[in-house]
């Protein structure tokens, strides 16, 4: 028997494009054009091994029917697609039970990568680490959103270090797992000692937050592992200079006190 997935897309031809490159992959699809209708043919779940969910449709937005769904029944593996997402809204995603976070638009492969990745998945916990055991509540949260079908976790065999690089495992959507190594640059460095006007060292946990940040951001934006597993951060974006902004400003009292 084929397995099953259903599309919730309010634009017709992104849920035609994506039907078309499922059932090439064998899959049996069916298809909702907003929340509600999404919600009918969901039923009781019992019928699907994953569900692609836009995130921006009129009326019930993709968070809510992805709440909905999983109340309903938490097996089926729910993939958010969304042109406007950022990590903090998969970190919202995945709180609530989303396996993946797809941006649109997608390819045909990234797509398929994706469900085949969650449906491999069923059954597992979709918010605990592989490297310990642990579930996503006692650290960052970044690493254990999977994006485009790829997850990654802190390298457990590299433990933690001070030094200009922090090491990460990735899976890809077929199994196979990578290291890669994100290099904090100096540049990186003088930026955020310029925000927050302390030093920072390379050992302070910011760095660790930062270079997951930077490599969800990675696997978000390209579906893909970085050329040569390096990547390098040289510059901090808006959303991480309010964070480093808030951890000098921690720093600064619990120094104070």
């Amino acid at each position: 028997m084929s397995t099953r997935v259903l599309i919730v897309e309010d634009e017709a031809e992104i849920r035609h494009s994506m039907r078309v490159a499922l059932e090439r992959a064998g899959y049996q699809v069916d298809e909702a054009g907003d929340g509600v209708e999404g919600l009918a043919r969901f039923g009781d779940g019992a019928a699907w091994a994953a569900v692609l969910v836009d995130q921006r449709m009129p009326g019930m937005d993709g968070l809510e029917t992805l709440r909905r769904m999983k109340a309903r029944n938490p097996t089926p593996r729910i993939i958010m697609v969304t042109a406007y997402g950022s990590i903090e809204l998969a970190v919202d995603a995945m709180k609530l039970g989303a396996t993946d976070f797809v941006r649109k638009p997608t390819t045909p492969d990234i797509l398929r990568n994706a469900v085949r990745a969650a449906v491999a998945q069923r059954g597992a916990d979709p918010v605990r680490s592989e490297a310990g055991g642990e579930t996503a509540g006692t650290g960052p949260l970044v690493s254990r959103v999977t994006m485009n079908g790829f997850r990654f976790w802190p390298d457990p065999d590299e433990g933690s270090t001070a030094g200009e690089a922090r090491r990460f495992v990735v899976e890809h959507p077929d199994g196979q797992r990578e290291p890669v190594a994100v290099h904090i640059l100096p540049e990186a460095v003088a930026q955020a000692e310029h925000l927050t006007r302390r030093r920072l060292p390379l050992g302070e946990g910011l760095w660790a937050w930062e270079a997951e940040r930077a490599l969800s951001a990675y696997l978000w934006t390209t579906g893909a592992v970085p050329p040569g597993g390096t990547l390098q951060l040289s510059t901090l974006d808006l959303d991480a200079r309010d964070l480093v902004i808030r951890w000098g400003k921690s720093a600064g009292e619990t120094g104070s006190s």
